[in-house]
Order: C-alpha cells, then structure tokens, then sequence
C-alpha cells in the first residue's frame, strides 16, 4: 500500500522501517490495540504525510516537453493507466484510501471497514463517489472506461 502511495520502493521500505520500528518499541501497548491492521494503515500515512512535509514542492510542469503521442496501443494502455492515478490522486482522501484498498489491494468491504475504523456504509459512499468522479473525468477526456 505505501509503495502505492510513494511509486518509489525505497522511499515504501523507508516508511515500513520506520513504522515497524515504532510499533517494535510500542509493542506492550499495541499487544492488547483492538484494531492492529487500522493502527498500522494510519500509522503508514502519518509516516508519509511527515516525509512530504519534509520535503520541497515539486516544481511545476509548466515547462516540461510536450508528451508525444503513444506509437502503439501498449503505449496508450500505459497512458490511460497513469491518467487514472492521477485522477484518483485528486480524490479526497477516504475516498483515494477505499479506491486503492478495493481497487489494487482486492480487499473486501469489511476488511477496509476494520482497516479504516469506518462503518461499511461510508466504505460503499467512498467507493461509490470516486468510482463516480474518476468516471466522470474518464469521460471529459474522451477515454471510455
């Protein structure tokens, strides 16, 4: 999940390090934690959230090399691809967190219910809004889903 979130295997063993260590000296304290799996997500995202308040802005596009046009369909896959993660980045984040957990992760409704520490109701609400708008925007651009 935080390579998901990072797309750099290192920075991800980084933030898994740093949280395993945490939970390593918590470790009486989290023995008898109702919900270990949600502690973990949320301590994942702490860990992230932290690391890119470290770090300086990106610098803007604006400048960039226009993207040439994909030769093949393997190249427009490719594309479609990384235009629907950013898309699900521009989600909020309950909804980029139950996408990615349904989406990529295949978990069931319950598990990101238990995860999340969010009633199932909300999980099938957030799920349903960025399947929505990921939907919506898909189709702005011309790209049938």
């Amino acid at each position: 999940m935080v390579y998901l979130w990072t797309k750099d295997r290192d920075l991800a063993e980084d933030v898994l390090q740093n949280v395993f260590e945490k939970s390593v000296i918590r470790q009486h304290e989290l023995q008898s934690h109702p919900n270990l799996g949600g502690w973990l997500v949320k301590s994942l995202k702490n860990e992230m959230l932290t690391h890119y308040r470290k770090i300086k802005p990106l610098d803007s596009l604006e400048n960039a090399e226009e993207l040439s046009q994909p030769e093949s369909k393997k190249l427009e896959i490719e594309q479609e691809h990384r235009l629907v993660l950013e898309l699900v980045e521009e989600l909020s984040p309950k909804q980029k967190d139950v996408f990615l957990l349904r989406e990529v992760e295949e978990m069931s409704y319950e598990e990101i219910s238990t995860y999340l520490e969010i009633p199932m109701d909300q999980v099938k609400v957030n799920l349903h809004r960025a399947r929505t708008k990921i939907r919506e925007k898909l189709i702005k651009q011309g790209i049938t889903p």
